[in-house]
């Protein structure tokens, strides 16, 4: 079998759901965004599967639909999720105009962007506390 050709420069502009959904594929599965893409079209195109070169203790990656899983807009629960705390916490900070996010009917909605964003702006805990 002859070996495979090198490799060969590719440019192509996705939506930027498909990109960050690259993005995240990407980083979850601790993969050059070039090792997933050439899996993926090695998988629709020619019909194989990925090379197992990957590290024994991971599982083996399904297949991506392209399609961004998560929402922009975080209910209280998947704010809760995300920052891996308790909703009655995340009710307080919104409740109490900490945590940016808006009040529809008697419900909370999130733009998860707002939320990541207040999270890189929190202040660090004093040195004395830890």
């Amino acid at each position: 079998m002859p070996p495979d050709p090198p490799d060969t420069p590719l440019f192509v502009r996705i939506p930027q759901a498909q990109a960050r959904a690259l993005d995240r594929l990407a980083f979850e599965s601790r993969r050059p965004k070039q090792a997933v893409v050439s899996d993926m079209l090695g998988r629709y195109i020619e019909g194989r599967r990925p090379s197992l070169t990957a590290r024994v203790a991971e599982p083996e990656l399904g297949w991506h639909s392209f399609h961004a899983t998560q929402s922009d807009v975080l209910t209280l629960e998947g704010v809760a999720e995300l920052l891996e705390v308790p909703p009655e916490l995340v009710a307080e900070l919104a409740q109490a105009g900490e945590l940016p996010g808006r009040r529809i009917g008697s419900q909370w909605r999130f733009a998860r962007a707002a939320v990541l964003a207040w999270l890189a702006r929190a202040p660090a805990p004093d040195s004395a506390d830890g």
